[in-house]
């Protein structure tokens, strides 16, 4: 990590106006999310903020029950902020991360960021007949 950059698992650190305002008005997969549902999923998950200084350039976070399984969620970084190496960066803290280590699987889904984590070791399912999920469509 250059040393203008640093990244935290501390809660408290993290600017959750930086983070709604990003998953709300740019990430694809979250357009018009509210404020109380962005609250609630960092509640309830394992959250890495990427800083330079005290400003939030980053975000990332695993839903787990921190024994089998993890669900990578919510990865960005500030578009004038890319290009430093900086998602490799957040994505080698995370799998580095002691409470994550050991468990069995962890999955994400992806439109377009296939290179990033293929470079962590991930994959596509093996056999996706057999992964079932419920798609619903939650206007925000």
């Amino acid at each position: 990590m250059t040393s203008d950059y640093t990244i935290s698992n501390d809660k408290s650190k993290l600017d959750i106006n930086i983070i709604h305002q990003y998953l709300s008005q740019e990430a694809y997969w979250s357009l018009n999310i509210p404020l109380e549902i962005v609250q609630r999923s960092i509640e309830n998950s394992v959250c890495f903020g990427v800083y330079q200084g005290d400003s939030q350039v980053g975000f990332a976070r695993v839903v787990t029950d921190l024994a089998t399984f993890g669900y990578l969620a919510d990865v960005f970084i500030l578009p004038e902020h890319r290009g430093q190496g900086l998602s490799k960066q957040l994505m080698a803290f995370i799998m580095a991360y002691p409470s994550l280590q050991g468990l069995r699987r962890i999955m994400l889904v992806t439109r377009d960021a296939h290179g990033l984590y293929e470079q962590f070791g991930f994959t596509p399912i093996d056999s996706p007949e057999n992964t079932l999920f419920i798609k619903a469509f939650t206007a925000y």
